[in-house]
């Protein structure tokens, strides 16, 4: 229980941020515009968890690599396991913006 909750938090196992990247991943911001306005990482792409549903199309590949990222992993968790549920294979939850700042 301890570690599903650590998890949906953000706090589960470390990603491999400089890998997926290579990989070619996508890191999806999924804070708010306010948010996203006040500092992101370079490159990603800011889809509000709230709207994420509607914005599937901005996502069309779902085998190439998402990083998922919020303030402090919840939601970025959240999203995670929306895109799962729409068929997406390959998310990582990287937690805070500030994990995969580059």
């Amino acid at each position: 229980m301890f570690n599903v909750l650590k998890e949906l938090l953000g706090f589960g196992p470390k990603v491999d941020i400089s890998s997926l990247l290579q990989q070619g991943a996508i890191i999806v911001d999924v804070r708010s515009p306010g948010e996203y306005a006040g500092g992101h990482s370079k490159g990603s792409v800011n889809i509000p968890l709230d709207s994420l549903r509607n914005n599937l199309k901005k996502l069309p590949d779902k085998e190439k690599p998402i990083i998922t990222c919020c303030a402090s992993g919840a939601r970025s968790s959240s999203a995670k396991s929306f895109l799962k549920s729409q068929g997406y294979t390959n998310v990582h939850n990287g937690g805070s913006w500030y994990n995969v700042k580059q």
